[in-house]
C-alpha cells in the first residue's frame, strides 16, 4: 500500500536519508515497525510520509499514487508523536473531535464516534476530563483515538511510547497493537526498543544512518541477522566463528546441531544463547564466572574463558571466581549472514 522510491532528505550539504526505497502493507501484515538507533533518520522518514518533511528527492507512493505534491493535511494519514501533542485546556473528547470537526462531521456523527473511539481505548467516562489531569498512558491512548477518528488511511507512530516506564511501554505497546488492528489500520511505528518493535509489529525493517539494512518477521531478524552490526544492534553480545560438517556446528565454545550448509559460519550470542552449567567431565568447554547478575528474567554470568568474555544464564548458584561449562542453546543462536571470524566478544 506504501511505497517509498528513491526517497532522498537533505538539510543543507547533510544527507539524513539517500535513495531509500521501501515498501510496506502487504496482506497479513498490518503494522510494521523502523527500528533502528536515535540519530538514524527513523522520524526523518516518517515526517517525509505523512508530508511534514520534504523531499529532496524521490516519491511517496500510496495505493498507486504519487503524494510528493499533496499536502499533509490531504494525505488522510494520522500521526502521533513520542508527546502526544494534545491540545491543552480541552477536554478528552474535544480532542478526539478535533480532526472530525476539521471534516466537518455533524455534531451527532462526532458525538457518536468519540463515544466509539472511547470504547476503543478503553476511557470510557473519560470525555469530560480535561487532558491535563491524564496520566502518560492515557495521554497517549487519547492521542491514538484522536489519530483513528477520521478513519485514516495509514497510521504513522512516531516513538509514540519512548516517554513511558518499561512495564507501561510493554503494556501500551500490546494495547496498541491490539487496537490499531481492531480497527484494520495499516501502521507504520517508529521506534529504537527491540521489544516494543516485536509485541506491536509483524514486520520490522532495520535502520542504519538514513539506509534500511534488513526486513523481516521479528523472528527472522533475531535468528538471520544481515550482517554484525545488525546483530549486535539487536542484542547479540559475542560473535563466534564455526565451522558446519553435516549440521553440526564446530566452535570453540563446543559443538551444537544447527540447519546450516557445510562450511564457515559465524554464529551471534546473546545472554540466553548460552547456558552455564556445574563444570563436571572432560570434554566440554569450560570458563570462570567474572560477575553475577539477577535479573528479573533470570541469573546472568559474565564469564571469562581463554579467547574472551561472554554472557551466559544459569539456574545455579555461582559466585565470582567458580569454574562452569559452557552450553550453547541452539534454538537461541543467531546466524550471521555476513562473513566474520574468531570469537569477539
Amino acid at each position: 500500500m506504501l511505497e517509498l522510491d528513491n526517497v532522498a532528505v537533505h538539510y543543507g550539504s547533510t544527507e539524513v536519508i539517500d535513495d531509500l526505497s521501501w515498501s510496506m502493507g502487504t496482506d497479513g501484515s498490518v503494522v510494521t515497525a523502523l527500528l533502528g538507533p536515535s540519530g538514524c533518520g527513523k522520524s526523518t522518514l516518517i515526517r517525509a510520509i505523512a508530508g511534514l518533511e520534504a523531499l529532496t528527492a524521490g516519491r511517496v507512493v500510496f495505493d498507486d499514487r504519487d503524494l510528493v505534491n499533496t499536502p499533509a493535511h490531504r494525505r488522510d494519514f494520522g500521526v502521533v508523536f513520542q508527546d502526544g501533542q494534545l491540545f491543552g485546556g480541552r477536554s478528552v473528547a474535544s480532542n478526539i473531535a478535533y480532526g472530525l470537526r476539521m471534516r466537518r462531521w455533524s455534531r451527532p456523527a462526532i458525538r457518536s464516534r468519540v463515544d466509539e473511539m472511547l470504547d476503543l481505548v478503553r476511557l470510557n467516562g473519560f470525555g469530560d476530563r480535561r487532558v491535563e489531569e491524564l496520566s502518560g498512558g492515557q495521554a497517549q491512548r487519547v492521542a491514538l483515538a484522536r489519530a483513528l477518528a477520521p478513519r485514516p488511511r495509514l497510521l504513522l507512530l512516531d516513538e509514540p511510547l519512548a516517554a513511558l516506564d518499561r512495564l507501561l511501554r510493554d503494556r501500551l505497546a500490546t494495547e496498541i497493537s491490539d487496537i490499531v488492528r481492531a480497527t484494520a489500520t495499516p501502521t507504520v511505528v517508529v521506534t529504537h526498543d527491540h521489544t516494543e518493535a516485536a509485541l506491536m509489529a509483524d514486520s520490522i525493517s532495520v535502520m542504519r544512518a538514513g539506509v534500511l539494512v534488513q526486513t523481516g518477521a521479528p523472528e527472522e531478524l533475531w535468528l538471520r541477522p544481515t550482517d554484525e552490526w545488525t546483530a549486535r544492534f539487536l542484542g547479540v553480545t559475542t560473535v563466534l566463528a564455526a565451522e558446519v560438517t553435516d549440521g553440526r556446528a564446530v566452535t570453540s565454545l563446543g559443538d551444537t546441531v544447527l540447519d546450516l550448509p557445510d562450511g564457515a559460519a559465524s554464529l551471534g550470542l546473546r545472554p540466553e544463547s548460552v547456558r552455564a552449567e556445574r563444570a563436571v567431565g572432560e570434554d566440554r568447554s569450560l570458563g570462570v564466572v567474572a560477575a553475577v547478575a539477577d535479573l528479573p528474567t533470570g541469573r546472568r554470568l559474565r564469564v571469562r574463558t581463554a579467547d574472551a568474555e561472554l554472557d551466559a544464564i544459569t539456574s545455579d548458584r555461582f559466585g565470582v571466581g567458580d569454574q562452569v561449562a559452557l552450553v550453547l542453546v541452539p534454538e537461541r543462536v543467531a546466524v550471521i549472514q555476513g562473513d566474520g571470524a574468531g570469537i569477539d566478544g
